[in-house]
């Protein structure tokens, strides 16, 4: 049974880096990582700014 979980885990995972759901943590960890001065962007001013770049500088996507 553990197993079948890790692998449900291991699929959800892999379905959110697909979709961009997790960019928000990899931008998190991106910022610590890199040590920046300034603080992270709150995950709504991080959404905001992504959709407003993606919207001005339209490239390869779906919809």
């Amino acid at each position: 049974m553990a197993a079948i979980v890790r692998g449900l885990r291991g699929f959800a995972a892999f379905v959110k880096g697909i979709i961009g759901a997790d960019a928000f943590e990899k931008y998190l960890e991106h910022h610590e990582s890199s040590g920046h001065s300034g603080p992270a962007m709150t995950e709504r001013e991080f959404w905001r700014d992504r959709m407003d770049r993606q919207d001005s500088n339209p490239q390869g996507r779906c919809c």
